[in-house]
């Protein structure tokens, strides 16, 4: 249906508004009344989606016609440009339903690089799943339950990310280093750290669903008179013809309705944040774990906290937030998790200032620090290289048991609680 067409409906029933009006009697106004109302009806983006292409794109990169080049950027072969994201000019749906296509492979793609490239393991949640009920997974180094040392804790925030990824659009527009955690665990797995890889948006699965109850024949049916019977499926039929043909004028690109089956004692991700911790993370060996907890994942790891407190205080040796989106006082974190918090954690925010550039807080949790950059989904790649120091940094004055010096900071927190 052009944009044509659509202006001269419109002007027909402005036009027919105007005439009914002059009339001014009440059969006028109830004409005006229900044209007013086929207005109010008519949905200009449902009626724009006749114009679209069909909402099916390919299942590869090759398909799309794009490549990862030798510096992980995305490029397309023929061209060598970057992601294109208005392919179809004034399509909005359809070049977002094409964006999310490309992305569900790139999710894919990142998974293949971390069990070929990190040489990570998947383990599927729950560990004692039947064959058919849903399944989640993890990644993790094959060390993950046998390195007495250290371990790495991967965490990334909230949305379309999966396993693996701090964000897609990074990885899409700008490149894999920037938008994956692989920097992170190939520099952990080169310092000896075991490293677990959390994947706390995989929460269900979809599958179609089902035929409406109403649309199937009643158990009882048989027993009614046949003329009765007749009747009422005649009428279901022409019910059914009338809704499908609205439906098909409606949407005729309509997507296929599905339900979520959620995954058990994963679903959410303060779920399964709770269940790696029980099921791995506490049963593992390591001495030393540290976490990398980014947006979202900040508030999961707290969670955390408050739900298992002296487990994770006994085994986390320090925690990097990147743009942390957590709050203690809406979690209801105690006093002994915000001191421990404020000993062990820092926070590296979106900030116009320097990177590790001292950054004010409202709140009396850990330190917060610019990241170097004012964007958050950047902030877990430009803080990358402090957040290791970090980490070298606390194992440094653990092996020398050099005593915590007080900071203004802190001395000033604890005199403004006494």
């Amino acid at each position: 249906m052009s944009i044509f067409f659509l202006v001269l409906v419109f002007l027909f029933v402005d036009l027919s508004m105007a005439q009914l009006q002059q009339g001014g009697g009440p059969d006028e106004k109830e004409k005006t009344t229900a044209l007013k109302d086929l207005l109010s009806r008519i949905d200009l983006d449902e009626l724009m989606k006749k114009d679209e292409p069909p909402l099916e794109f390919p299942d590869t990169l090759e398909g799309f016609e794009y490549a990862f080049n030798e510096n992980g950027q995305l490029r397309h072969i023929k061209t060598g440009e970057p992601f294109v994201f208005n392919y179809q000019e004034d399509l909005h749906r359809w070049n977002q339903k094409r964006y999310e296509a490309l992305g569900e492979i790139i999710t894919k793609h990142v998974y293949e690089l971390l069990e070929e490239d990190c040489n990570l393991q998947k383990v599927y949640l729950p560990i004692d799943a039947t064959e058919n009920e849903p399944k989640s997974f993890i990644f993790m180094s094959k060390d993950a339950m046998t390195n007495p040392d250290k371990m790495l804790v991967l965490i990334h925030g909230s949305g379309v990310v999966r396993a693996g990824q701090w964000a897609r659009r990074l990885i899409i527009n700008e490149d894999l280093n920037s938008g994956t955690q692989i920097p992170y665990i190939k520099k952990a797995v080169e310092e000896g750290f075991a490293v677990i890889v959390l994947n706390p948006n995989e929460n269900y699965i979809e599958v179609e669903k089902s035929k409406p109850l109403a649309q199937q024949q009643s158990p009882d049916s048989s027993d009614e008179p046949a003329e009765k019977r007749e009747r009422k499926e005649r009428i279901l039929k022409d019910n059914k013809k009338r809704r499908d043909f609205y439906e098909k004028y409606r949407n005729p690109q309509k997507e296929k309705e599905t339900m979520q089956l959620y995954i058990r004692e994963n679903g959410s991700p303060e779920e399964h944040a709770l269940y790696v911790w029980d099921n791995f993370i506490s049963k593992a060996p390591a001495e030393n774990v540290f976490f990398v907890a980014h947006s979202y994942g900040g508030l999961a790891f707290v969670e955390l906290m408050i739900q298992r407190e002296a487990d994770v205080k006994s085994k986390v040796t320090a925690v990097a937030l990147t743009d942390s989106v957590h709050n203690v006082w809406h979690q209801e974190a105690n006093k002994t998790i915000r001191e421990w918090m404020r000993e062990n954690c820092c926070n590296w925010v979106s900030s116009s200032e320097p990177l590790d550039t001292s950054v004010e807080s409202m709140l009396p949790d850990c330190p917060r620090v610019s990241a170097g950059t004012e964007r958050h989904e950047l902030t877990s790649w430009k803080s990358f290289p402090s957040i290791f120091k970090f980490f070298f940094d606390v194992l440094e004055a653990k092996k020398t048991k050099t005593p915590t010096v007080p900071t203004r900071r802190s001395n000033r927190i604890k005199n403004e609680e006494l």
